[in-house]
């Protein structure tokens, strides 16, 4: 069994799906095993209208205010409502609070495990300052759908709801029930979205068996197209650290306060680096990086456990690739401070929050304890904000294996890679349940683009949007309707 929340070891696959690789790329995110496949390539032809549609219907989504916080979900659960309801297709919607609102929908079909294709209806916030066009004007230019959200989820939403609505349309008998669901507060930690229906409305995942959800695209690296299918995470740890102290005037300093206690603490965290560990599938990953990385780091990749002693190897790993640096030890980034809401006040209380992301064998509490130790003031309380555990999908189920076949016929001599995220989606709720989730969003999103998810101008080309929904909605026809065979079968316990 490999070890939780990391890579599961691809050799196992078929070898008819083309030689078996032991590689890994890191970039945003990180992958372990890969497997070249190959096929003929896929007969041009004119875009389904339901792909063609999609450019359009995503500006409208993303005209639709969902910015979390407040959240206002319950606008996007409409939206959706109502294209559903163009189409006959009945759907149910539920709040977890006013405004935060959820919505699913169901296609009946046969015995075999159901699948969900999920995608959370809010985005993070954006300064329309920096942006190029109003960030929720939903603007098509220069070729490109503008909008926060665009890549983030909406876009992949529309391309999930789009081949929903063919699926629909096709009217073949279905192998299995297949469920698109919305939901509310991803960005925030799905409290009131995916956590919060799983608790009330256990009905929508009655009977699921796989999962589609963000976390993975294609990628341009050199000349390799690379398709990474994400089906783990690294585990956030959310905290907020508490100081208190005697309040007074500004004009009248005291040695010792809420706030001067509070940076003490910050900055011993932020000067520590937590001991580097290496865990079994992270080994694997750079072993495999090492035949491509310059020849004297060739030996470092391929024997890690050794090289994490070397602290200029891991200065520089920092520096060059600071997502794969993170992978060999536990991380705190320092995010919101709060104290006085007057400049003139010295405050009774002051707030730190930690975004902390923990290796999967790292026991939450253990953590917390050698944190207290870093701090060195037992004045200062630590409260968990939120803890997630740990939770993997196989890379040897069928919907993998169907990535994997429209892959190969869309993009001949593609890399599938089976990837590790450095930061979470709502598919750790579902694994939890047993659930196979993956990560996977058919589109190829240039390196220029990618620097718009939570950041500015974010953006998706709609030529990019229309040929992702008709690999989505193949993809959904292929796993929902077509017969079994041998090589798509999952493997027997």
């Amino acid at each position: 069994m490999p070890s939780p929340g990391l890579l599961l070891d691809s050799r196992q696959r078929s070898s008819c799906r083309g030689v078996v690789m032991r590689v890994a790329i890191t970039t945003a995110l990180f992958f372990v095993f890969a497997s070249f496949t190959t096929a003929v390539p896929r007969a041009a032809a004119e875009p389904s209208p339901f792909a063609t549609e999609a450019p359009e219907r995503l500006a409208a989504y993303l005209r639709v205010d969902t910015v979390n916080p407040p959240g206002n979900e319950s606008r996007g659960v409409a939206y959706l409502k109502g294209l559903l309801d163009q189409a006959g297709i009945p759907s149910s919607s539920a709040e977890s609070a006013p405004g935060r609102g959820n919505l699913w929908a169901r296609l009946e079909g046969g015995d075999e495990p159901a699948l969900i294709l999920l995608h959370h209806i809010d985005v993070v916030p954006a300064d329309a300052r920096y942006w190029k066009t109003d960030p929720l004007g939903g603007v098509i230019e220069d070729g490109y759908i503008i909008g926060r959200g665009a890549l983030d989820m909406k876009g992949a939403g529309i391309m999930q709801l789009q081949a929903f609505l063919a699926l629909h349309a096709a009217g073949v008998p279905l192998r299995r029930d297949v469920v698109l669901v919305a939901t509310a507060d991803e960005e925030a930690g799905g409290a009131y979205g995916a956590g919060w229906l799983l608790e009330h409305h256990p009905e929508v995942f009655e009977g699921a068996g796989y999962l589609l959800n963000e976390g993975g695209n294609g990628m341009l690296l050199g000349e390799q197209l690379i398709f990474s299918v994400e089906v783990t995470q690294k585990v956030p740890l959310w905290l907020r650290l508490t100081a208190r102290g005697n309040p007074g005037h500004g004009s009248a300093p005291q040695s010792v306060s809420a706030v001067t206690r509070l940076l003490k603490a910050g900055h011993r965290i932020a000067e520590t680096s937590f001991p580097p560990r290496v865990v079994p599938a992270v080994a694997n990953m750079f072993e495999g990086l090492a035949p491509f990385q310059p020849e004297e780091l060739r030996g470092r990749y391929a024997n890690l456990t050794t090289a994490i002693g070397d602290d200029g190897f891991l200065r520089a790993l920092q520096l060059s690739n600071p997502g794969a640096h993170a992978l060999l030890r536990n991380t705190c980034s320092l995010t919101r401070l709060s104290g006085s809401d007057k400049i003139n006040v010295v405050p009774t209380e002051a707030t730190l929050e930690l975004d902390c992301r923990l290796l999967p064998d790292q026991d939450p509490e253990a953590f917390i304890d050698d944190l207290a130790v870093v701090i060195s003031d037992p004045a200062v309380e630590i409260e968990t904000l939120m803890s997630f555990t740990p939770a993997s999908t196989a890379a040897d189920t069928v919907l993998y294996r169907d990535i994997e076949r429209g892959v190969a016929e869309r993009h001949p001599g593609a890399l599938v890679v089976a990837s590790v995220s450095p930061g979470f989606t709502d598919s750790h709720f579902f694994r939890d349940r047993g659930i196979a989730s993956y990560g996977f969003s058919p589109v190829v999103i240039p390196a220029a683009d990618r620097g718009g998810v939570h950041g500015n101008n974010e953006r998706i080309r709609a030529e990019t949007l229309v040929q992702g929904t008709e690999f989505m909605i193949d993809l959904v026809q292929r796993f929902a309707a077509e017969p079994l065979d041998a090589q798509r079968s999952d493997p027997q316990p």
